[in-house]
């Protein structure tokens, strides 16, 4: 994931920042308990296709 678009991606629902987890190939934005899912190196920041975290995934995750 190139380093200067993961500093200027937020979350399109809460506008906040988003933490990038790179073994699931998401990024997460913890507020909105969204993981917003990147594929062949794009991410996809469609509300429709976040998923919503499980209360057992922390901010650790």
């Amino acid at each position: 994931m190139d380093a200067k678009l993961l500093e200027i991606l937020v979350c399109p629902v809460c506008k906040g920042a988003l933490e990038y987890r790179k073994a699931e190939q998401e990024l997460v934005c913890q507020p909105c308990r969204l993981a917003y899912p990147i594929r062949d190196d794009i991410p996809v920041m469609l509300e429709d296709e976040a998923r919503e975290l499980d209360a057992s995934e922390g901010e650790d995750a």
